[in-house]
């Protein structure tokens, strides 16, 4: 069964927006595993626009399903993540500036890098899952510098998708296939939201996780978030 970690970075902006504590970023990773999230995602970035280093050690003792970090694997990030221990870790290609993910990593280009850092991660238990397109070279250089797992960047796959789904997904089953061959686990997200999530779904139905934050936290403005996440997992069935 495909889980769904959402990611709460979007709670935490707000909060942001006006200092205090409103809302409670705790409270709400709490709510959504309540009304069944599987996961809970968060992207502290070096300027703490929405997640905080404190964010990360306050979720950890209290969350009851997996925890995700996702980030660049700075020195700072490293240290922060071992010694949190998540269930997971996602490595981005992020540079600090960025407003928002964007692209999957080079995985050839940075092999050593990424092996190196895997290395640490996997030593410690954590498992590893690295953010990739749609391409098979990179999901096999992923492998080759030790993940467990590839996130598939799926921007292109929402954009494209209400022109040809069928266009729209055709990369993403080659690459998944290419990671079910290798050995990897498979991770998706950016983008989905509940008009792309099924189609996606049902073509590949062997994703391990999906992280979805802005689509499920702008959704929930309107449904409400216990329906809302009940909507997304409808669609993961």
């Amino acid at each position: 069964m495909t889980k769904l970690s959402v990611n709460i970075n979007k709670v935490a902006t707000l909060r942001n927006a006006r200092g205090g504590n409103v809302p409670n970023v705790v409270k709400v990773a709490l709510d959504c595993e309540s009304f069944g999230a599987d996961g809970i995602t968060v992207h502290p970035r070096p300027d703490e626009r929405h997640i905080r280093r404190a964010d990360v050690f306050d979720l950890r003792p209290l969350l009851h399903t997996e925890f995700n970090i996702e980030g660049y694997p700075s020195n700072e990030f490293v240290d922060l993540v071992l010694k949190v221990k998540p269930h997971q870790v996602t490595l981005v290609p992020d540079e600090p500036s960025q407003l928002t993910s964007n692209a999957g990593w080079d995985t050839k280009a940075n092999l050593t890098f990424l092996t190196e850092v895997l290395e640490r991660f996997n030593n410690a238990g954590i498992r590893t899952s690295v953010f990739v397109a749609a391409d098979v070279e990179m999901v096999e250089h992923a492998a080759k510098a030790g993940a467990d797992r590839v996130e598939l960047y799926t921007e292109p796959y929402a954009t494209l998708y209400p022109k040809d789904p069928e266009a729209a997904v055709a990369p993403f089953v080659e690459a998944a296939k290419a990671a079910r061959r290798l050995g990897l686990g498979l991770n998706a997200g950016h983008d989905l939201s509940l008009v792309n999530l099924s189609y996606f779904h049902q073509a590949i139905p062997w994703v391990d996780e999906v992280s979805i934050g802005h689509a499920l936290i702008s959704d929930a403005l309107y449904l409400g978030l216990q329906q809302t996440i009940q909507e997304y997992k409808k669609c993961l069935l």
